[in-house]
């Protein structure tokens, strides 16, 4: 089977941080999928970022004690998923979002990853490892001084390494085993979370049988058979477009990549 370049209004430049330059929310939070889930079922997906904003600090949804631990809250959750309806990347995670339950936790990750260089040097750490085998702090830690040696002192890369471990949890790649140390686990990839996974591979450039081998589509953790199938799920239900004909597969993501002045609908 072939693969041929998919089509779509994609923007000419798309919102995925460098991954080679240090810096991001890593260094102070986990990714706070549960925070996340409570905050976005409080609001319409075509809420303005002053909704959000106000969601947190006026209505206090997430239930924090004092004005700075809402504020605190809010920001860290904007760095990660921006929590702006014009924003790309949030745009498609809200359009996604009430489909799958279960694949929420994986699309937050995913999201996280395309905003946060820390996180994503973090992931050879996961993607190495197979199920049962023992992950650490001092794994991150290393990892994060690989990507960026010199770039942090001891106390901000150990606080750096216990998030993204914690944020790995959190997506279901890990479970925790004791103190300083977690099991790989298996995550369960959902429909959504495989149109998510795709859209990122494309707006880096990727196209055809490529889109399937990315990092992100790694984060799925399927064997690639697998994700096919996910993807043929995916376009049965409207979250991207695949096509079959003489043997060549034409993959195309016309309402996640819709361009801005076409209205902000959500999926079917």
């Amino acid at each position: 089977m072939t693969f041929v370049k998919a089509h779509s209004a994609t923007p000419a430049t798309s919102e995925i941080v460098r991954g080679d330059m240090p810096g991001g929310p890593s260094t102070s939070q986990t990714i706070m999928v549960p925070s996340l889930q409570r905050l976005l079922s409080e609001l319409p997906p075509d809420a303005p970022p002053e909704a959000y904003r106000a969601a947190v600090r006026e209505g206090n949804v997430l239930g924090k004690e004092t004005a700075s631990g809402r504020e605190w809250a809010f920001r860290q959750l904007r760095r990660f998923y921006a929590l702006d309806p014009q924003s790309l990347l949030f745009r498609a995670l809200r359009d996604l979002w009430d489909h799958d339950a279960d694949g929420q936790p994986l699309l937050a990750l995913l999201c996280a990853l395309a905003r946060d260089p820390v996180l994503r040097a973090s992931a050879a750490v996961v993607l190495e490892s197979g199920p049962g085998e023992v992950v650490t702090t001092s794994d991150f830690e290393e990892a994060i001084e690989d990507k960026f040696p010199g770039a942090y002192k001891e106390n901000t890369r150990r606080t750096a390494a216990g998030n993204v471990a914690s944020s790995w949890d959190q997506a279901g790649h890990l479970r925790q085993e004791k103190r300083g140390s977690k099991v790989r686990t298996r995550v369960h990839a959902t429909p959504a979370s495989t149109a998510y996974a795709l859209m990122l591979g494309y707006l880096q450039g990727s196209r055809g049988q490529a889109l399937f081998e990315t990092l992100w589509a790694r984060v799925l953790d399927q064997p690639t058979s697998h994700v096919t199938d996910l993807t043929a799920t995916a376009s049965q239900v409207g979250m991207l477009e695949l096509r079959h004909g003489g043997g060549v597969v034409e993959i195309t993501f016309n309402q996640l990549l819709r361009p801005f002045d076409a209205g902000q609908g959500a999926l079917l």
